[in-house]
């Protein structure tokens, strides 16, 4: 198949497209590279996948356009999605027959303090993405939703079927506009959706942003660690390679008809197993062998309690099954954390 990837070097988009490209699909992947975070990551996960990119320069000189040395098949654009003109020749180029869209700007907090980014990249690319593939005979479009969707909704586990329309965050909200769009276009033009809303995903290339890499820095460099809402949390932590294994199975099985006729589906795509804030920092701080000083603070704006995924109809639909215990891939990622692929060590 023909697949873009989008948010290629992105913490999902990347080992996506590694696995893709690895199983001999043409891949194509695009990211604008911003700075929201320490782009030196960014650069890491795209040399890992054999692009030649300096994980301290960037790009070659003068070049937006690389051919991965592991496989011809894949290349990497340097391409925003919230620039039309650019999205639109490229997908008349490259005839996708599959597109999966992780570009977004991510973070919770962040939309605090930087609305306007969240509707740029998230509702004006994500539009651009959507008028690209009814215009170019995409058969099926893959897009990230979150597990911020379920906002206010107090019922765990989350369910697809669950109303979501109390969000806590500007993130959230357009997340949750993402799926309507998506629907609109499944109705009108015929296009085939699939929204993953993920859970917190971890693992090895982690976004420096998250609570893991977080940690686990601090812990590293002996500081004290910021835990919110005095350690009384829940999240469902699942691992990369559960994640981009649940992708992947989704992007090889469109979506039968609903009862409205649509091949439209939205899925949770978590570890169904959620774990209380202290006993993950646990697993870290066993791992790191080191205990974490603790700072306690409030809850944040923008932050929900828990978050615990029902993954019974993407187990059902697509044979999903999460397998890594979060003890193994606490363990897997701080092998990471400390060799010498990490380049934020």
């Amino acid at each position: 198949m023909r697949i873009l990837v989008t948010g290629a070097a992105g913490f999902i988009g990347s080992r996506l497209l590694h696995d893709l490209a690895d199983r001999g699909d043409v891949v194509v992947g695009i990211d604008n590279l911003n700075d929201y975070y320490d782009v030196r990551l960014k650069y890491g996960r795209l040399a890992a996948n054999g692009f030649p990119v300096s994980i301290e320069k960037g790009l070659p000189k003068g070049e937006t356009t690389l051919v991965s040395a592991r496989w011809p098949h894949a290349r990497f654009i340097r391409m925003d999605i919230a620039d039309k003109e650019a999205i639109d020749q490229l997908f008349e180029q490259e005839a996708f027959d599959k597109v999966v869209n992780l570009a977004a700007q991510a973070g919770v907090r962040y939309s605090i303090t930087n609305p306007y980014a969240y509707l740029q990249s998230n509702l004006v690319g994500f539009l651009n993405i959507l008028e690209a593939c009814r215009n170019n005979g995409v058969l099926h479009l893959i897009y990230a939703s979150s597990s911020s969707v379920y906002g206010l909704n107090a019922k765990v586990p989350y369910n697809e079927a669950d109303k979501v329309d109390k969000p806590v965050s500007l993130y959230a909200a357009t997340k949750k506009s993402n799926e309507l769009m998506a629907h609109a276009y499944c109705k009108l033009y015929g296009v085939s959706m699939t929204g993953l809303r993920y859970f917190t995903v971890y693992g090895p290339w982690g976004r420096p942003d998250m609570s893991p890499m977080l940690f686990a820095s601090a812990i590293s460099r002996g500081e004290p660690i910021k835990v919110f809402n005095g350690g009384d949390m829940i999240r469902d932590f699942t691992y990369i390679d559960d994640i981009v294994e649940g992708t992947v199975r989704c992007i090889d099985r469109e979506p039968e008809p609903d009862a409205n006729g649509l091949r439209y589906r939205v899925y949770n795509i978590g570890c169904s197993n959620p774990v209380r804030l202290m006993d993950f920092i646990s697993e870290i701080e066993q791992a790191s062998g080191k205990e974490a000083e603790k700072i306690f603070l409030p809850m944040q704006p923008g932050d929900v309690y828990q978050t615990n995924a029902d993954t019974s109809l993407l187990e059902q639909e697509v044979g999903y099954k999460p397998h890594i215990t979060l003890h193994e891939g606490i363990a897997r990622f701080m092998e990471w954390y400390r060799s010498d692929k990490n380049p934020l060590r």
